[in-house]
């Protein structure tokens, strides 16, 4: 590897004071999905500081950047080199012109399956992985002797990075476009939406007028394979070591029921409802299972029962807490309100909801298509 670099050198190992005005002094965890990411929060240096780290070299454009500490392997392309640096964490590579054509080629090369497996058997674990330079230096790589080859082969690994950060923002903004949906066509603190498609009143229902807890259990006749898996609202199974008789623990759980989980996390601060909209299946008695007393449309109810807007405070009078759940309280619940719309609102909300729904999978599905398709030509564009 070093024969076909001009510069190998890794970032400063010294301690610098922090100043308002001066140079970034960033590390590895700067370099981001194939970036040099800098925020507010990172630190910046003294211009004589700076100046001293780079008193026998400097960056240049074009420059590859490697982490070489903690998370080893992510890389990226400088694309400007004007008042930063970098912690020991990471390290530069500068191609040879005269071996390698650009560091295109170079930072594809860094990207394939042989180069990351060698950095991968030759890190020291230590109280954090790291990759001696010198190690770097003795990497076994293969180069295209045509410069022409060097520069088709980075040119179609940089043409799908450039495609796939393209469909990552997209998928970014679609979650944020129904995150926004969601929050101003959902009531809120018995608040009306702040979005309506109709003029029709919602109504107001004490959650016991919408909702019967459910006690009918398993007969047997639902397999293993009709398990349902509450937190992702999939087909699961049952422990190996489950018995018949244990099975027949578990609530009937069907098309349009909701169940409450009691995990406690930063979305859901007292649990959670999910309604069922996979199919008729079971779930662990330790859920407690509720069938719907009114028709609603089913994807306006998933995302209506699961909104933290709509049951935060419905939940927080509720439940109570134990270490690491939350209980829900049946007789606290029974008395909740909540404002429902009319069917034909729901029927549209349900509509918009499931569309853009739909529209994210399907970003989702190509974007792991074009992680696939990036896999597969890093194995057989490199030897």
């Amino acid at each position: 590897m070093g024969k076909s670099l001009s510069l190998l050198k890794d970032g400063t190992h010294g301690s610098y004071e922090s100043v308002q005005q001066g140079a970034w002094l960033l590390s590895a965890k700067n370099i981001i999905n194939n970036r040099v990411v800098i925020t507010s929060n990172d630190r910046k240096i003294s211009e004589n500081d700076f100046k001293k780290i780079h008193d026998k070299f400097q960056l240049r454009k074009g420059d590859v950047l490697l982490t070489i500490v903690g998370t080893i392997g992510r890389s990226a392309i400088l694309k400007e080199a004007n008042k930063l640096t970098f912690q020991r964490s990471v390290a530069y590579l500068r191609p040879d012109e005269n071996i390698l054509t650009s560091s295109n080629f170079l930072f594809s090369l860094s990207k394939s399956s042989n180069f990351q497996n060698q950095l991968k058997k030759r890190t020291v674990i230590s109280a954090q992985p790291g990759i001696y330079l010198s190690d770097i230096d003795k990497l076994n790589i293969t180069i295209p002797e045509l410069k022409e080859e060097q520069d088709k082969i980075a040119s179609i690994i940089i043409t799908i990075d450039n495609i796939l950060s393209l469909q990552q923002r997209k998928l970014k903004q679609l979650n944020l476009l129904q995150r926004y949906i969601k929050e101003k066509t959902l009531p809120s603190q018995k608040e009306l939406p702040k979005l309506r498609f109709l003029t029709t009143p919602y109504n107001t229902y004490k959650f016991s007028e919408l909702f019967k807890k459910s006690t009918k259990k398993n007969d047997g006749q639902i397999l293993q394979n009709h398990v349902i898996s509450v937190a992702s609202m999939r087909w699961g199974k049952l422990p190996k070591s489950s018995s018949e008789a244990y099975m027949k623990t578990y609530f009937i759980f069907n098309k349009g029921d909701i169940a409450y989980e009691g995990n406690r996390s930063k979305s859901y601060s007292f649990g959670r409802f999910v309604a069922n909209d996979l199919g008729n299946g079971i779930v662990s008695h330790v859920f407690s299972v509720f069938n719907s007393k009114i028709n609603f449309n089913l994807e306006f109810l998933k995302n209506y029962i699961n909104s933290e807007q709509v049951m935060r405070d419905p939940l927080r009078m509720s439940t109570s807490r134990t270490t690491m759940m939350t209980n829900l309280v049946l007789k606290d619940i029974a008395k909740q309100t909540l404002m429902i719309p009319s069917k034909d609102e729901q029927d549209l909300l349900g509509s918009l909801y499931k569309i853009t729904q739909s529209m994210i999978e399907l970003n989702e599905k190509q974007q792991q298509e074009l992680i696939y398709l990036k896999k597969y030509l890093l194995q057989k564009l490199f030897i």
